[in-house]
């Protein structure tokens, strides 16, 4: 697997959890805002995965799991068998994905690999081309790993990392529509890392957030906003 980057330690990325994270390199998206763009469009620092490994084996006792992050990890061949390792240390594993890959998503719940899913929902379906750096896209995949995700059969959440370039009140409802009956959804503020894709972007104010977040309540069974 081709890991790009690595956080020893977390108390953020997984939701009540101890954990560390591993950034998987590279991703089939281009999202203007991505702050993780050396993962995507650069040539990253790489880390071998038995110093990973090795580092995730000697703290097992004080972690509670691994988030894989990215980038897509769902993009590596050889996901399936870095999450069994996880798992074989006792400890739990929460994946970060764009939800392009419904049918490895479907698999790697199946398989009983991951605890947790946090799934991108970039924009309302008419603007996620743009929103995901693309002429044009073809939504079904994402549709069907919503889908996915709303049975139920693995602990979740969807979220929205708002840009005030990309990002209106409509598009919002929409999203809402979309995700209707879901157990969670963040509304995550922009921040500009300094290592974005499209440079000139920027966060909404306070009281838009706060406007977004009523606007999905009558959908989503809860919604907070994330990064205020």
């Amino acid at each position: 697997m081709i890991i790009g980057g690595f956080q020893k330690m977390t108390m953020l990325d997984y939701p009540g959890k101890v954990a560390c994270t591993v950034f998987t390199y590279g991703c089939n998206l281009r999202c203007p805002f991505c702050h993780n763009a050396s993962l995507v469009i650069d040539e990253a620092q790489l880390f071998s995965e038995e110093e990973i490994l090795s580092y995730i084996e000697k703290r097992k006792k004080i972690l509670d799991g691994v988030c894989i992050s990215g980038g897509e990890p769902l993009m590596q061949k050889d996901i399936f068998d870095f999450m069994r390792k996880i798992k074989s240390m006792g400890l739990l594993v929460k994946l970060d994905t764009n939800g392009s890959y419904p049918e490895k998503l479907k698999e790697a719940i199946e398989l009983g690999l991951v605890d947790y899913v946090a799934m991108d929902i970039k924009n309302s379906k008419e603007k996620y081309a743009i929103t995901t750096g693309k002429k044009s896209i073809d939504i079904s995949a994402f549709e069907k790993s919503v889908e996915l995700l709303l049975c139920g059969r693995v602990e979740y959440e969807f979220r929205t990392t708002v840009v005030k370039q990309h990002h209106e009140l409509e598009d919002i409802k929409s999203i809402g529509k979309w995700i209707k009956g879901a157990e969670k959804y963040f509304l995550q503020d922009f921040v500009d890392s300094g290592n974005l894709i499209e440079n000139g972007l920027c966060g909404h104010e306070k009281n838009t957030l706060e406007a977004f977040k009523q606007a999905v309540f009558d959908d989503v069974k809860h919604v907070s906003i994330r990064g205020t």
